[in-house]
This record gives structure tokens, sequence and C-alpha cells, in this order.
């Protein structure tokens, strides 16, 4: 598919499948030898990271456990705000952590969720992520390791991402094409 509508809204593709592994391929020989003596935990924040993450671990063969947690907002006035995090389930002291996200916009919910990990006691946290807004960014960041594609202010869906939940099975990224464009 070259383009879709979704709500009225219409999306062109913007990178398709095969881009995407291509860069997962090089992502995962980076983490392989980075990574080849530290049993890395691989911790994905859902629900974006699911296609990114299960396409990326089939790279990873070094020793490494994965996780997943959930960032839970408040409801009604305080909406948007991050509350919890979600789902670690495992002891990650002294461990070395890496971040698997499907964008970092604004990065603040990166921020939130590093925040609550090194109050863990982890030993390092590196963040890999398919897709950063660079322009969007409110937060600065030296742990961000990996980027799949940089982007600008497009709004986007498919490979995990979503609209109103819709799209996250879609094998290629869209964006957005406001009307009359």
């Amino acid at each position: 598919m070259k383009s879709l509508t979704i709500d009225n809204l219409d999306f062109e593709l913007m990178i398709d499948h095969d881009q995407i592994q291509k860069r997962i391929r090089l992502i995962g020989i980076d983490l392989n030898m980075r990574y080849q003596d530290k049993h890395p935990v691989f911790i994905g924040v859902l629900n974006g990271c699911f296609m990114f993450m299960s396409d990326l671990m089939k790279q990873v063969v070094i020793p490494s456990e994965l996780s997943f947690v959930k960032l839970a907002s408040y409801s009604g006035t305080e909406q948007g705000r991050l509350s919890e995090l979600i789902g670690v389930g495992m002891d990650l002291k002294g461990r070395d952590i890496i971040i698997v996200e499907d964008i970092i916009d604004s990065g603040h919910s990166l921020k939130y969720t590093m925040d609550a990990l090194e109050r863990l006691e982890v030993a390092s946290i590196s963040v890999c992520a398919l897709l950063m807004k660079p322009a969007n960014l409110q937060v600065t960041f030296d742990n961000i390791m990996y980027i799949g594609f940089e982007i600008d202010e497009e709004f986007v869906v498919g490979y995990g991402l979503d609209y109103n939940g819709q799209c996250r099975n879609l094998p290629n990224i869209y964006q957005h094409v406001p009307s009359g464009s």
C-alpha cells in the first residue's frame, strides 16, 4: 500500500518494511558486538514497541533477557501526566538495560522511564528507538545509542505506531498528509 485513509485522515508511505528490516539488522549487529559479554536486559515500552522489539530480538544472538513495561497516566484533569511504570517484573539491580522504544518525540516519557529504572539501581541504561523527532525533543539525553530513523514532525502510523488504536499491525510506516497537500 502506498497510501491509506484512517478516520478521514490521509497517510502516504514513508518507510517501507524492507528499509526497516535493513536498519534493524545493522542495529542488531552493533548490539551483539557492544554487549557480547554483558548479558543485557531489553526493556520494551508498550504498546508501540512490540513489532520493533520482536524484529530486533530476532537479530540479537548474545545471551540476554527481555521484559516489557507500560507507562500509566493519570486520568481526568491530569491526563497526559505520567504516574507509574508498570510491569518490570524482575530484579534489575546491577544490570545493563537497553530501553526499546517505538518513537522518541518530546522525550518526556523516555525520561520518566529512565528515571524509574535508575531508581532500581541498574548498572547502565542505553536507548534504542525505531524513530526519533529531533526537532520535538524537550529533554537532553546522552545515552540514546541507536536510532532507526530520524524524522521531522510528521504524524506517523504503522509498524507498531497507531492512530486511535488503529494501524499498529501495518508492516510499513506511513506519514500523515495534511489536507490540500
